[in-house]
């Protein structure tokens, strides 16, 4: 684990600023909720959730830009993935499964629907949010760190 450089906090902050204030501003202007599953299912064609394709578009497209900016101006983030395919595709079977399970991701449910104090969205996080720290206290035992 590294330590925390003095500006992390800050710089979290403003993100989640930016976050919020993104899905706010879809919100009030469009009337329609950011979840990432809902935009990229509308971005390559497999729903209609009501929001122009073209902004469905340019909403996902924003999203591996908006890492590269935030890697070129402020740092690259330390970030470890599994070099192990199978592994990833059983993991994004496992989210794709949940997310249409759920009717939602984590960004719906999490930023908006929460803000919005959904009953539906503020469960649903609820129950990813246990089941995340129960597969991280699961595996932190079984394989050690």
């Amino acid at each position: 684990m590294t330590d925390i450089a003095p500006l992390d906090p800050l710089v979290a902050l403003a993100g989640g600023l930016l976050i919020g204030l993104a899905a706010a501003l879809l919100l009030v202007f469009s009337g329609r909720i950011a979840g990432i599953s809902g935009m990229v299912a509308r971005a390559v064609g497999i729903a209609d959730t009501g929001i122009p394709r073209a902004q469905a578009l340019a909403f996902v497209a924003g999203l591996p830009l908006g890492a590269v900016l935030v890697s070129t101006w402020v740092r690259t983030p330390d970030i470890g993935v599994t070099t192990s395919i199978p592994l990833l595709i059983v993991a994004g079977l496992l989210v794709g499964f949940g997310t249409r399970m759920g009717n939602g991701c984590t960004s719906g449910h999490g930023v908006c629907g929460v803000s919005r104090l959904s009953p539906r969205s503020i469960a649903a996080t609820a129950s990813f949010m246990l089941v995340g720290f129960l597969v991280v206290g699961t595996v932190r035992v079984m394989v050690g760190g």
